[in-house]
C-alpha cells in the first residue's frame, strides 16, 4: 500500500511537473511567435546565420555551464544545506554567487576580446565569407554578456526550485522572447544592419530576467550580497561536481554545437534549417523532459540526503514512465506533420518553400531522437542527485566522439561531392548519439539497482508505441499534401493544424484507453 504521505509526495510531482510543462508551453509558444517573425522580417540567409552563431554560442555556455553543469551541481548542495545546515545556508549561497560571478566576468570579457577566435571556432566556414564573419563577430560582443545575467538568473531558479517554487523560473524565459520580438519589430528599421537589433534584444532581456527574481528572493529572505572565496567548503563542493558536469549534462548541446560548425561549411542557409527544426524539437522536450527534470532533481536530492533509496528508485522510475507515455505520440506527430509545422509557422515573407522542405528534413532527424533527449534529462537526475558527474562525464564523452564521427564522415563526402540535405544528417548523427547516451545511462542505472528490468521497455511502452502508430496513421490519412495546404490562407493552416494535433491527442488517449491503460496507476502504483 502507497501510504497518504507518498501519495502527497508522488502527487505534488506531478502538479509541479504540470506547472513548470504549462509555464514551459507559454514560453515555447512564445518563442515560436518570434522565429514566426524572425523568418518574415530575415528569412533564412546568411545575416540570418551570423546571428543564430553570434546567438547560439552564449546560449550553449548558458546551457553548459550555468543552467546545466551549475545547476545540477549547486541544487543537491542547497539541499543539503537547507536541510542539515541551516545555520549556513545564507553564507553557502553569497559564496556561490560571488565565485560565480566573478567566473562568469573572466569568461564574458575573454569572448568580448577575442570574439573574432571564438566566431572561427565555432563557425569556421563564415571565415571564407567576411560579411557573416564580421557581422557575427560584431554580435557575439553584444550578446555575449547575457550569459552573465542568465547564469544568475539560473541559479536564482536553483534556490526557487528547491523550495517548490516552480512558477516565476519557468516562466521567466518567456521576457527573452518578448524582447527579441520588440526589437525586431520597432528596432530592425533604424539600425543600418537590421539584424544587429536582435543582439541589442538579447543582451536587454538577460538583463531583464535577472531582476524580475530579486523582489521574490528578498521576500523568501535569501538574497545575499555575494562574497568571494574559493575556500568555502559548499562552494568547493560544487565545483568539484560541476567541472566534470559540464560535458555529462550539456551532451546535446555540444552536439548541437558540432552541427553549426559543420553546417557552416555546408551551403549557406543550414545553419538557419537546423535552428528552425530545434525550436520545434525544443517545445516537447521543455514541455516533458525539462519539467519533469527540473521538478525531481531537488526532490531527489532530499530523498538522498534523508537516505530514503525506495522511494528515490520509485521516483526515477514513474519519471522514466511519464517520460515515454508523452515523447513517444510528441515523436510520431512531428515525424508526420514535420512538413505541415514548418510551413505554418514559418513560411512567410522571406522564408521561402525550400526554406520550409529543407528545415522539414533536419526535423525529421530531431524528431528520431525525441524521446532520447527526454529521457536524457530524466535519467541524469539519477546520477547528479547522488552528487555523482563522473559517470555522465564517461558516458557524454562517447556520445559527442560518436556524433563527431558522424559529422565528420557526412562533410567529407559532401566535400568531395555536395548533395542536397546534408544538414538533415548532421541532425540524425545528433539523435542517434542522445539514443547512445540513454542506452549507457539506463543500463548502468540497472546495474546499481536503482531502475529494474522491465523500467523501460514494459506494458505501458508497448501499448504507447501502437497507440502512436494508430494516431500517425490517422493523420496520414486525413492531412492533405503539402502543395495543397500552402494554398491555403494562414490563417486556415493554422486552425487545420490544431485540429489534427488535437484530433491525433485525442486518437492517443483513446487508443491508451482501449488498451486498459490505467494512467493513475501507472503515475502512482508502486513496482
Amino acid at each position: 500500500m502507497v501510504s497518504i504521505k507518498e501519495e502527497k509526495n508522488k502527487e505534488s510531482i506531478v502538479k509541479s511537473s504540470f506547472t513548470v510543462g504549462l509555464m514551459t508551453l507559454i514560453s515555447r509558444i512564445s518563442g515560436f511567435l518570434r522565429d514566426v517573425i524572425f523568418a518574415s522580417y530575415f528569412g533564412a540567409g546568411s545575416s540570418t546565420d551570423a546571428f543564430f552563431v553570434a546567438f547560439k554560442i552564449p546560449n550553449f555556455f548558458r546551457r553548459l555551464f550555468a543552467e546545466g553543469a551549475f545547476i545540477q551541481s549547486f541544487v543537491p548542495i542547497l539541499n543539503d544545506y537547507k536541510i542539515n545546515r541551516q545555520q549556513d545556508l545564507k553564507k553557502f549561497i553569497s559564496y556561490v554567487q560571488g565565485n560565480l560571478s566573478l567566473i562568469l566576468i573572466i569568461i564574458v570579457s575573454m569572448g568580448i576580446i577575442f570574439s573574432d577566435q571564438v566566431i572561427g571556432t565555432f563557425a569556421p566556414g563564415f571565415e571564407h565569407s567576411d560579411k557573416r564573419f564580421n557581422l557575427s563577430s560584431d554580435m557575439l560582443k553584444i550578446t555575449f554578456p547575457y550569459l552573465f545575467f542568465i547564469s544568475l538568473t539560473a541559479m536564482s531558479a536553483g534556490i526557487f526550485n528547491t523550495y517548490d517554487k516552480f512558477l516565476l523560473p519557468s516562466i521567466t524565459p518567456v521576457l527573452l522572447n518578448i524582447s527579441l520580438i520588440m526589437f525586431a519589430i520597432f528596432a530592425s528599421s533604424l539600425i543600418q544592419e537590421p539584424i544587429m537589433s536582435l543582439a541589442y534584444g538579447v543582451l536587454v532581456a538577460g538583463i531583464l530576467q535577472y531582476l524580475i527574481q530579486i523582489p521574490s528572493l528578498v521576500k523568501m529572505d535569501l538574497f545575499v550580497m555575494p562574497r568571494i572565496s574559493f575556500k568555502f567548503e559548499g562552494v568547493n563542493r560544487v565545483l568539484k561536481l560541476m567541472l566534470p558536469a559540464m560535458l555529462g549534462t550539456a551532451v546535446v548541446q555540444i552536439n548541437l554545437i558540432i552541427d553549426s560548425i559543420v553546417a557552416s561549411l555546408l551551403v549557406a542557409g543550414s545553419i538557419s534549417w537546423l535552428y528552425y527544426s530545434d525550436r520545434l524539437v525544443e517545445l516537447p522536450l521543455g514541455v516533458f523532459g525539462i519539467a519533469i527534470a527540473t521538478v525531481i532533481l531537488p526532490k531527489l536530492s532530499e530523498k538522498y540526503s534523508k537516505n530514503s533509496m525506495t522511494e528515490y528508485s520509485e521516483m526515477i522510475k514513474k519519471a522514466i514512465k511519464i517520460a515515454i507515455v508523452f515523447s513517444l505520440p510528441a515523436m510520431f506527430g512531428l515525424l508526420v506533420l514535420a512538413e505541415h509545422i514548418i510551413s505554418t509557422l514559418f513560411q512567410y515573407g522571406n522564408f521561402k518553400i525550400t526554406d520550409t522542405l529543407m528545415s522539414s528534413l533536419s526535423l525529421l532527424a530531431y524528431s528520431v531522437g525525441l524521446p532520447a533527449f527526454i529521457l536524457m534529462k530524466v535519467l541524469l537526475t539519477g546520477f547528479f542527485s547522488r552528487q555523482d558527474t563522473l559517470t555522465p562525464v564517461k558516458y557524454g564523452a562517447i556520445a559527442v566522439m560518436f556524433n563527431i564521427a558522424m559529422n565528420l564522415s557526412v562533410v567529407i563526402y559532401y566535400m568531395n561531392k555536395p548533395f542536397q540535405g546534408a544538414h538533415a544528417l548532421l541532425a540524425l548523427a545528433t539523435s542517434l548519439s542522445a539514443w547512445l547516451q540513454v542506452i549507457l545511462l539506463y543500463r548502468r542505472l540497472k546495474r546499481e539497482g536503482v531502475v529494474g528490468d522491465n523500467c523501460l521497455i514494459n506494458r505501458d511502452f508497448s501499448k504507447s508505441l501502437l497507440s502512436s502508430i494508430f494516431m500517425s496513421l490517422l493523420l496520414i490519412f486525413l492531412v492533405p499534401e503539402l502543395n495543397k495546404w500552402i494554398s491555403y490562407e494562414y490563417y486556415l493552416r493554422g486552425l487545420y493544424l490544431i485540429i489534427y494535433i488535437v484530433l491525433g491527442a485525442l486518437t492517443y488517449f483513446l487508443s491508451m484507453k482501449i488498451f486498459k491503460t490505467n494512467f493513475r496507476r501507472m503515475i502512482y502504483e508502486n513496482n
